[in-house]
């Protein structure tokens, strides 16, 4: 039996791949697991662990959510919002014609709110200045070596808990190096644990003071704090400024131009503004590059804090 249980039915359609994606970490994410209509998260709450099922069930979409664990009280009350139900997707209003597409094939998009600022805020780190396959394969490394089982059927399925905010404070540089991060990402991190009491104040705060103080962090910068933003905070408006392939993406779908930075992407954004990180999400869902002119990057040649 659960520790923890209640049925949640969305506003709207809700496409569970969709919306908890970003919170999955590459297909061997130790924390999370999401299939069509089931998800199992493992996530350390104010509370404690929890393991969380999410689970969609036919024929009217209402949510089953179960957790066990010591946060699992909390997990259960928190899980509306990191489904989405504090989004208002309508508010975005299609300027160009992709846009208007977009909407109407993705209409279970959500922007939840994971409401973990720290355990969002370090895989992130680790994305900065590397590809995603090496980013991916150095957070697996670090959850199974300083997390922990996650309560209930979690551990069986062989999900662990983040590491404590604690215990990557204490953790000294030079060990994270077998798991291919640097000392400045690994300081980053220790940095980021040390101050975990501020950064969770994030999630009470208007988006512009919680950007700032993410962003008061030092190793943080604008392209982390919106990272962080619309996944911990379901901020709609976080653009990833900084990132080498967004630009051209967002340029190449608002405006069939194959290259761009983050100020032409940024004039075709305008339009949306309030709903800027809503429509880079929508075109990271299409799956929507622009078309490739040389080699693919190198590892670690990715310049984003």
């Amino acid at each position: 039996m659960p520790d923890a249980q209640r049925t949640y039915r969305p506003p709207g359609p809700l496409d569970l791949r969709l919306t908890l994606g970003p919170l999955r970490r590459g297909a061997r994410d130790p924390c999370t697991r999401i299939e069509a209509a089931r998800a199992w998260r493992a996530t350390r709450t104010p509370d404690g662990p929890a393991t969380t099922s999410l689970t969609v069930c036919a024929p009217h979409g209402e949510v089953r959510v179960e957790s066990w664990g010591p946060g699992a009280a909390w997990a259960v009350e928190a899980a509306p919002a990191l489904l989405g139900a504090l989004d208002d997707p309508d508010r975005l209003v299609p300027r160009h014609r992709l846009v208007g597409e977009l909407i109407r094939r993705f209409p279970g998009l959500r922007l939840g709110r994971a409401q973990v600022v720290t355990e969002v805020l370090v895989p992130t780190i680790l994305e900065q200045k590397v590809i995603g396959k090496e980013a991916r394969t150095s957070y697996r490394s670090l959850v199974l070596a300083l997390g922990e089982p996650a309560p209930g059927p979690g551990g069986e399925l062989g999900l662990f808990v983040p590491p404590a905010p604690a215990t990557l404070a204490a953790t000294p540089s030079w060990q994270m190096h077998p798991w291919g991060v640097e000392r400045k990402r690994a300081d980053t991190i220790r940095a980021a644990a040390g101050a975990w009491r501020r950064l969770e104040d994030a999630v009470a705060m208007a988006p512009q003071d919680a950007m700032a103080r993410l962003q008061a962090v030092r190793g943080v910068g604008p392209w982390s704090a919106a990272e962080v933003a619309r996944v911990a905070l379901g901020d709609p408006d976080a653009v990833s400024v900084g990132d080498f392939h967004l630009p051209h993406q967002i340029c190449w779908a608002l405006a069939g131009r194959a290259r761009g930075d983050d100020a032409v992407m940024l004039e075709l954004l305008e339009p949306y503004a309030g709903q800027r990180g809503r429509v880079q999400r929508l075109v990271e869902a299409a799956g929507i590059t622009a078309p490739r002119f040389g080699p693919r990057l190198a590892l670690r040649a990715v310049e984003r804090h």
